[in-house]
Parts: C-alpha cells; structure tokens; sequence
C-alpha cells in the first residue's frame, strides 16, 4: 500500500483471506481484536476465556471467511461469532441421556420440574421474588441450574468469592423471610 492508498476494507480483507493471504488475517485481527476482547470481557470475567473466545472467532474467519455473506458490517459478523462462541464455552453441556428424555415425544413432568412448580407458588417463591436482582441471580445460577461457584462467577462475570457471599446473604434474607 502506498501512502496516497486508502487502507484496505473489512471486506476487502476477508476476500484476501478466502484466497489464503495470512496478512490480511493479521490486518483484521489488529483492527478488530482490541474492541471484541473488552466486549467479551464484559460479559465474562475470565481472561483465559475472553482470549481463546477471541482466538476462536479469528480462527473459524481464517477456516470459513465464506461464512459472511456480505450482509451489514465485518464487525458485527465478527461479534456474531464472538458471542456464540462464549455463550457455546460458558453453557453447561448437556449429557447424552438428558438428549435422550428431551427427546421424548410426550413429556412428563419430571419430579424436579414438579417441585420448582410447587416452589413458584409457595412462602419460598414470595420469599425468592423479593431478594435483589444480585441476590437472586446468584440463586438462580448456583442452586436452580446446578452450577459451580466458578461457573455461576464466569456466567455472572464476578469473582467466586462475591457469588459465595451473595449466596450467604441470599440465605439470611431468605431464612428470615421465611420465619
């Protein structure tokens, strides 16, 4: 590129990537690496994660530049990936047996279901509704979806040490809720 030379489009780099050229990768990752890792970063607090989450988006435009079908801008194409590919790495897979009864044509309420319903209706769902919105999303994540304290903290993008505290917490409120 000569200095008089407008530089190269984010389109234009993609064309340059379908065809193999490692340079126009580089270009795009330069220009778009900086803004994608603080916006995964808001949604996750995990380093680790927000990097290979940007790796991972750089690396399927390197596999499939084909994918963009020339619809809105790059950067929104690249966000696309960006965020499937987090919400892929922070969601808890599903084993192959819960597959199997999801699959199910009639479905039977499960005793868990049966009794989050009950739950709903009772002293503890009053109870649960009137917990703060921090409180209760720490509930929610931890004790109704099962998940660790560092998964709920990835999730939730606090550190491990607050979601155990607003656990602690959610409990006191809830004990004297329920009194």
């Amino acid at each position: 590129m000569t200095p008089d030379q407008d530089p190269p489009t984010d389109r234009e780099l993609l064309a340059r990537i379908a065809d193999g050229d490692r340079g126009a990768l580089h270009t795009l990752f330069t220009r778009h690496q900086p803004w994608l890792a603080a916006r995964v970063r808001r949604r996750c607090a995990d380093p680790a994660v927000v990097a290979e989450v940007v790796n991972d988006t750089f690396l399927l435009v390197w596999q499939q530049p084909g994918r963009y079908k020339g619809e809105g801008e790059v950067a929104a194409w690249l966000w696309g990936i960006a965020i499937r590919t987090l919400l892929h790495r922070l969601r808890p897979r599903k084993s192959v047996l819960e597959r199997l009864v999801q699959a199910r044509p009639q479905h039977h309420p499960s005793a868990e279901e049966a009794v989050l319903l009950r739950v709903e209706h009772s002293d503890v769902g009053t109870a649960l509704q009137r917990l703060s919105p921090e409180l209760l999303a720490v509930v929610q994540a931890t004790v109704i979806d099962g998940l660790s304290t560092r998964e709920a903290a990835e999730l939730l993008g606090i550190p491990s040490g607050t979601v155990k505290s607003r656990m602690s917490r959610a409990r006191l409120e809830l004990r004297e809720a329920l009194r």
